[in-house]
């Protein structure tokens, strides 16, 4: 049995991991009309000020805004995939073995936010008159702002910093504040390393126990009493397997243990022989079954 995450003893990531300080923004193209708010507020006789507030996309239709809306929804869902939380002011952790595969991933995507954006700024003229026409009598002049207002609307931060090794202050105090301030960041340090595990352990658990479901119904089950599952069944625990590995600093053998089962189980395993073969079926629902009772504890 893993022992509890609780127990599981930090280790010194200053060599083999580095915190990532990420954040884009983008424009919401959406607006609150007061006025509309004010006419459903009337017409439907609320009693109370400010109950119903009316949004309105003072674009109308913009292809090219959506396009930035998508991309960066799904730009920070990797971001958030490849890395794991560290603090609550939103700095996450990646491994010197990721390293390359994110910055990778996200210079490609600074490459293509800036696509997008320019592809924005060169209609946002053209966008505002069609809006005046769709809008009818919610378009506002002043709700748009000017060309080099709307540029600042969209931004790119990405740093890279050192994990400070526990205990190192290198600070001109005396001795005695320094080792105060050491033991506090070292129980700071171990708590944000738990809660990093504890994150990177539910990230497996989902996707394990979802397959474990999908996948238990009997060898004679008929077509319509069958479990339907996606393509997604695997790779959404695949894609965790990385991560287990290259967080796996402290060399656990259990967590390695769970990476080399898992690994072994799906290695070339699609969704469509795990319908087909009720034999590997089973038996990979016997695997994720043994690596899900021997998780830790992580309040599950």
């Amino acid at each position: 049995m893993i022992q509890p995450i609780e127990n599981i003893s930090a280790p010194n990531l200053s060599s083999s991991a580095i915190l990532i300080d990420f954040s884009i923004s983008q424009w919401t193209g959406r607006k609150l009309d007061k006025r509309a708010s004010e006419e459903v507020e009337t017409t439907n006789n609320v009693q109370a000020v400010g109950v119903a507030n009316v949004h309105k996309r003072i674009m109308g239709k913009c292809p090219e805004l959506d396009a930035i809306h998508k991309f960066v929804g799904n730009l920070r869902n990797r971001h958030y995939a490849m890395t794991l939380p560290w603090s609550d002011q939103g700095l996450r952790i990646v491994t010197t073995m990721g390293l390359d595969k994110y910055t990778k991933a996200m210079t490609e995507g600074q490459q293509e936010f800036e696509k997008l954006v320019n592809n924005f700024m060169q209609v946002y003229a053209t966008r505002i008159q069609e809006a005046e026409v769709t809008l009818a009598d919610l378009f506002v002049r002043d709700d748009y702002p000017t060309i080099e207002q709307m540029q600042s609307k969209f931004g790119w931060r990405l740093n890279f910093i050192p994990v400070q090794e526990s205990g190192d202050f290198r600070v001109d105090i005396g001795n005695e504040q320094a080792e105060v301030l050491k033991e506090q960041y070292t129980k700071y340090y171990d708590l944000q390393y738990t809660n990093a595990m504890k994150d990177l352990w539910d990230r497996l658990y989902k996707p394990l126990a979802r397959m474990s479901e999908r996948l238990d119904y009997p060898e004679d089950a008929d077509k319509d009493t069958k479990k339907v599952f996606t393509k997604t069944l695997v790779s959404n625990v695949t894609e965790v397997l990385d991560l287990l590995k290259a967080f796996n600093v402290n060399d656990d053998r259990d967590m390695e243990m769970a990476h080399k089962k898992l690994r072994h189980a799906l290695n070339g395993v699609t969704p469509e022989a795990l319908r087909e073969d009720d034999h590997l079926r089973l038996d990979t629902k016997r695997t994720v079954d043994e690596v899900i009772k021997n998780l830790p504890s992580i309040g599950i």
